[in-house]
């Protein structure tokens, strides 16, 4: 997908959410036949002319200076994650093209660091939230990911596909969209990905859900949250997450899962350890292996 009409289809799904009211436009005396502001109502609200605008929507190979991209966020109310988007969108599709996409790995401090948090669930993703490694906590809150098939070891694949993530999750909805609002981020940085477009793909094709908050074009940047759950074996959990991202590996992130010191969800994970005491602290997802039937072996870290 080229940069320049990614760029445009943004453009156009941002100002279909805007009303004239909410943008200070007087509504015409004729009826609107799309939602939202017209072209030239931004145009106008910009400072650009509306051809200029217009080529910017149609994905013209044109490169609009960093005023006016400012201009044209203001007048399309994005917030710093929206603002930041469409700048990648723009910036990071060229140099994509030239860069290949290497196979991830975890560094060692960061294996140490997930065996160092092992009373609380934890998980190193990748690009496009792969799922990278985790300890032995994590994979009993959310999914034993080193067992699933090599296509399937992603965090936000599974919990919008999974049926055993839509029951675990008390707010699905919420969970899937915020979910698929930051997979669309991590595009914008790295457009030219092909597994991250076989992704979209496979989840466009699975989930209706899906199609429409793709299609809605919206941006998730938060980084912190509480999310509320119904285990099958501990019963409910209310935890905090906390997403850190290592200086020396940006396209990683640790997420790390707590409970509040003395409350019922503290008790409900450390019984939840317990059932896992048997195995390895921490086990590093395979990458390696066949897509379908063919599942590596659980590799436990060195």
């Amino acid at each position: 997908m080229g940069q320049s009409a990614e760029f445009g289809r943004f453009l156009k799904a941002m100002r279909s959410r805007l009303s004239p009211d909410e943008a200070g436009i007087p509504a015409a005396s004729t009826g609107r036949r799309v939602p939202g502001l017209r072209r030239e109502e931004i145009a106008l609200l910009a400072g650009v002319s509306t051809d200029y605008y217009s080529r910017l929507e149609q994905g013209r190979n044109i490169h609009p200076s960093r005023s006016v991209l400012d201009a044209v966020a203001r007048a399309l109310r994005l917030d710093e994650g929206e603002r930041a988007h469409m700048i990648d969108l723009l910036e990071h599709c060229a140099k994509s093209q030239r860069t290949p996409i290497h196979t991830e790995s975890v560094r060692a401090a960061l294996r140490q660091l997930l065996e160092a948090v092992g009373n609380v669930p934890a998980l190193v993703l990748g690009r496009r939230t792969d799922v990278l490694a985790g300890n032995r906590l994590a994979y009993l809150l959310l999914a034993d990911f080193p067992a699933l098939p090599v296509e399937e070891r992603n965090l936000t694949r599974w919990i919008i596909l999974d049926p055993a993530a839509r029951e675990l999750f008390t707010d699905w909805h919420a969970v899937a969209a915020e979910a698929a609002g930051a997979l669309r981020v991590d595009i914008g940085r790295h457009p030219s990905d092909p597994q991250a477009n076989q992704l979209v793909g496979d989840l466009a094709v699975h989930s209706e859900d899906f199609r429409r908050w793709w299609a809605g074009h919206r941006v998730i940047t938060t980084h912190a949250g509480t999310l509320r759950m119904r285990h099958p074996v501990v019963g409910d959990l209310e935890l905090a997450f906390e997403d850190l991202a290592p200086l020396h590996d940006p396209d990683q992130t640790l997420r790390v899962f707590t409970a509040k010191p003395g409350s019922p969800s503290e008790d409900s994970l450390a019984l939840l350890g317990s059932f896992g005491a048997e195995g390895p602290s921490v086990r590093e997802v395979p990458r390696e292996g066949k897509r379908g039937a063919d599942r590596p072996a659980t590799r436990e870290l060195p």
